[in-house]
């Protein structure tokens, strides 16, 4: 039955293409790939094509790439494949209800938490921003609302203090290509019953925005800490420097907890371990770091070109050595 369902699939980053790999190891008949349009990355701001697109050219898949999938051009162009069936992945995109309507074992989707708790574009994100200690993947029927559909199967993961958003995103993309792997006959043969979600628990977890990487030194320990990692190793926590960009690539708590009587953003020492900064309930260590214009470096490397006294301040209230 694998080989006679024709499957559309979509997605755009590396969380996508493991749940691509298994429908092709599984023996779908995959009819083409859409994913989103190269864009320009790094420094010198090369044109780069999506992981999806990368993994999908190599197996000869046909791949669609719309800058726009509510536009009736590309809902023509995604019917003439025919699907049965549409998965998608962190497409980065939302489905007009022509597409929708078009496979007739629906469109599912591999959503990165465990719904109705973080919808929308950052779910390992925000797990980790505020402070979860587990979050999954759901596989769910798609709808017209964001991450609203009926949910189909879950799978639960541990998020362990050392985890950051990086190492969650590996983790999350193969389990849900695992979840993906065994739900589907299931799901095909007509065997499973999806579950509505209660709407009335819904979270949201919107795409990160250049504000929201700003470090707040007032804020718990706990939180500051969550912060960085949540933003690890994308698109980074930052804080401010002598006026500069100042970006925090690692962190930990400082145990014991030790309360300073010094303003929150106060640089406390520095050593070869990291820089230990007030918060407001404790101390942390920020153990690699990114100056402006430079790569991220562990401080034992930041400290032999650079001069940071105890007593800075970082942050936008202060930017000065004490």
């Amino acid at each position: 039955m694998k080989d006679a369902v024709r499957v559309l699939f979509m997605g755009t980053p590396d969380f996508a293409v493991p749940s691509l790999q298994v429908l092709l190891e599984e023996g779908y008949q995959v009819v083409a790939a859409v994913t989103q349009p190269d864009r320009p990355k790094g420094r010198k701001r090369v044109l780069t094509p999506p992981p999806v697109k990368e993994e999908a050219l190599k197996h000869g898949i046909p791949v669609f790439q719309p800058e726009r999938m509510r536009r009736a051009e590309a809902v023509a162009q995604v019917a003439e494949y025919a699907p049965d069936l549409i998965v998608t992945a962190a497409f980065g995109q939302l489905l007009p209800k022509a597409v929708l309507e078009l496979p007739k074992y629906g469109c599912i989707n591999v959503h990165a938490s465990l719904l109705p708790k973080f919808r929308g574009g950052a779910p390992i994100h925000y797990a980790v921003l505020t402070g979860e200690t587990e979050t999954g993947v759901t596989l769910m029927y798609m709808a017209e609302g964001l991450d609203t559909g009926d949910m189909i199967a879950k799978v639960t993961v541990p998020i362990g203090s050392d985890d950051n958003t990086g190492t969650l995103f590996e983790l999350l993309a193969r389990e849900g290509a695992e979840l993906l792997r065994t739900t589907l006959p299931e799901l095909l043969a007509g065997r499973i019953e999806a579950v509505p979600q209660d709407h009335a628990k819904a979270t949201l977890a919107p795409n990160i925005k250049r504000e929201d990487e700003i470090i707040d030194w007032n804020r718990p320990v706990r939180d500051v800490f969550n912060h960085i990692r949540g933003l690890s190793p994308w698109p980074i926590a930052s804080t401010t420097w002598n006026g500069e960009n100042f970006k925090i690539w690692g962190a930990k708590p400082q145990q014991p907890p030790v309360i300073s009587r010094e303003l929150p953003g106060t640089v406390l020492s520095v050593t070869d371990e990291g820089i230990l900064v007030a918060a407001a309930d404790g101390s942390i260590w920020l153990t690699e770091v990114q100056p402006a214009g430079k790569k991220a470096m562990p401080v034992s490397e930041f400290r032999k070109g650079t001069a940071m006294a105890p007593g800075t301040v970082l942050g936008d209230r202060h930017n000065q050595q004490g």
